[in-house]
């Protein structure tokens, strides 16, 4: 069957016989959709075994709550912020940090705190490294800002996220800093671990077909918002991570890698009152201002929250 007998065929089923108004936007995309599929049906000569065992994977990942997982695994999500990143060109709305993948295990309503936070509950203090961060945001003028909102979460050292692991405390790994009058913010917490998919899961089964693995880098997700700014959405990934550059989410980039630095000094664990060794990164935030005539920067999606 030809494509232009496809798209006459999907027309007639999706615009033609529409019998009342329709929205016109979910309209359009449902058009193109059903049509590419019929397309990729017709020309890869997908059986019906093949597609009814495809829609029977789809119902599996979203009982098992994998469809935020799969997005990033194929590269969706990848795909959604390379748009955003030209959209942003196009506006003029370069020089900041770049930005990278939400992925699914955000929280709202973390706890707030002004210029520093202690992040972890202190349960893997003894077999986990410490980790001390900090940085100050930067507005579009280039000057430090204060009252900025930075929301952190990352994963304990067994790659696990507080809230979906509910052996962990509420909370655990996540705060809420607000930048100081010099635009600084700063945390302690445990180093985390990187994560792989769920074995036997949805999203690793068919990154086994694909040959692929689904492990992630050790990371710390960020959001970043300040009045007449553009959210920030990003992470950075641990320098020396034997997945940093081998991301299964596609979420490495070159910029959110900041250098990690190990100290030792008796002064440096006296002055914050350590004591042994920690691990220190200093991640500096730049925003861009946010402009009316811009797409949107904020993505409306379903979130966890307690």
């Amino acid at each position: 069957m030809k494509h232009t007998e496809i798209d006459a065929i999907v027309k007639s089923w999706i615009v033609d016989a529409a019998d009342k108004p329709a929205n016109p936007r979910v309209q359009a995309i449902v058009l193109r959709i059903v049509s590419d599929l019929c397309k990729a049906i017709e020309d890869l000569d997908i059986s019906a075994t093949e597609f009814w065992k495809g829609l029977e994977y789809l119902q599996e990942a979203g009982k098992r709550h994998e469809l935020g997982l799969l997005a990033p695994g194929i590269g969706l999500e990848r795909f959604l912020d390379m748009r955003a990143d030209e959209a942003d060109a196009k506006a003029g709305l370069t020089g900041g940090t770049p930005r990278a993948i939400e992925g699914p295990l955000y929280v709202a309503g973390a706890p707030e705190s002004v210029g520093f936070a202690r992040l972890d509950d202190g349960t893997e203090v003894e077999v986990a490294e410490t980790l001390l961060m900090q940085g100050t945001v930067y507005g579009a003028n280039g000057k430090p800002l204060s009252n900025a909102k930075v929301e952190v979460w990352h994963a304990n050292t067994k790659g696990s996220y507080s809230y979906f692991d509910q052996t962990q405390s509420a909370f655990n790994l996540r705060r809420t800093i607000i930048t100081d009058a010099q635009g600084r913010y700063s945390f302690q917490s445990i180093m985390p671990n990187g994560y792989g998919c769920p074995p036997g899961g949805s999203t690793q089964t068919l990154l086994d077909l694909l040959g692929r693995h689904g492990n992630r880098p050790a990371h710390v997700h960020f959001f970043v918002t300040a009045d007449g700014h553009r959210k920030l959405t990003t992470q950075i990934n641990i320098d020396g991570d034997k997945y940093l550059w081998d991301d299964f989410a596609f979420a490495s980039r070159e910029g959110l890698v900041p250098p990690l630095k190990r100290i030792n000094d008796a002064a440096e664990l006296a002055k914050h009152n350590l004591k042994k060794p920690f691990a220190s990164i200093d991640f500096d935030i730049h925003m861009v201002e946010e402009k009316p005539k811009a797409a949107s920067g904020l993505v409306d999606r379903i979130r966890a929250a307690v």
